[in-house]
């Protein structure tokens, strides 16, 4: 059990387990039992990298209770989600990108994300904690004008796929109950989201054990679990966290003028 993190070091893209403000080393692949080496870095020393490469990404909408009642959206029958593309990851202390051309808002969604860390299908209840590797911060970053410019067709994939618009990090806990999370998203030292993972119309064991049901699900697919009330547009050249108290914060800053 532990909080798995990847980071540069000397030049060399590493694997190993946080503890405070110490990182253990590790060998082989994340998902097969990686070892420790006996070497071990210090945090402040280290350049953090996404704490995994997703091999894809399915992300949730409608997913709240006080969000859904807040809108005026119907409750679910059925998890409802779209996929952003891998080329839109980005790590800790990254900078998130205004759209080159775009001139509306960029908005910050706080979201829980579910790492899968088995091939699966057809999970039953009781087998669903056996297939998630573990929790990781997510900031489902949108283009929010794209998402209906076109009435015929909403363009989530446009509107939430750009270079840089998933942010994810700064490591997966293998070894937390998000039954008992809280998810933030604090804005230049504000706190603009605050939402309790209980609220989820589908928890995170209920949306793996759903969605493998509709497709095979394999090690490193991460699902993330959408998001409640008070998603916002971000500030020119702000910086905006995703905390999970008990989990991790995620800090990115917005470039609102890219070259």
């Amino acid at each position: 059990m532990a909080k798995w993190v990847r980071f540069n070091s000397n030049g060399q893209t590493c694997l190993g387990m946080l503890d405070g403000d110490n990182i253990s080393l590790c060998s082989n692949d994340l998902y097969a039992e990686p070892a420790p080496t006996g070497e071990n870095v210090a945090l402040s020393d280290v350049e953090l990298l996404t704490p995994f490469t997703p091999n894809s990404i399915l992300a949730l909408w409608n997913n709240f209770y006080e969000r859904a009642e807040a809108e005026g959206q119907t409750i679910p029958t059925n998890p409802l989600y779209f996929m952003k593309p891998v080329t839109s990851v980005i790590g800790p202390n990254q900078m998130i990108s205004r759209p080159h051309d775009y001139q509306g808002g960029v908005k910050f969604e706080a979201e829980l994300g579910v790492v899968i860390g088995r091939r699966c299908s057809n999970v039953g209840p009781d087998e669903v904690d056996d297939v998630i590797f573990g929790y990781t911060c997510v900031n489902d970053v949108t283009a929010a004008g794209y998402l209906f410019a076109d009435k015929a067709f909403q363009q989530w994939t446009l509107a939430k796929g750009f270079d840089s618009f998933c942010p994810l990090g700064p490591c997966i806990d293998t070894d937390i109950d998000p039954a008992e999370l809280r998810v933030l998203a604090i804005e230049n030292g504000e706190i603009r989201q605050d939402y309790p993972v209980s609220d989820m119309i589908y928890s995170p064991q209920k949306i793996v054990s759903m969605i493998s049901s509709y497709q095979t699900l394999v090690p490193g697919d991460l699902i993330v679990c959408g998001t409640s009330v008070g998603a916002s547009p971000m500030q020119p050249g702000c910086e905006i966290q995703v905390s999970i108290p008990g989990l991790g914060t995620l800090v990115n800053h917005f470039d609102d003028h890219p070259e």
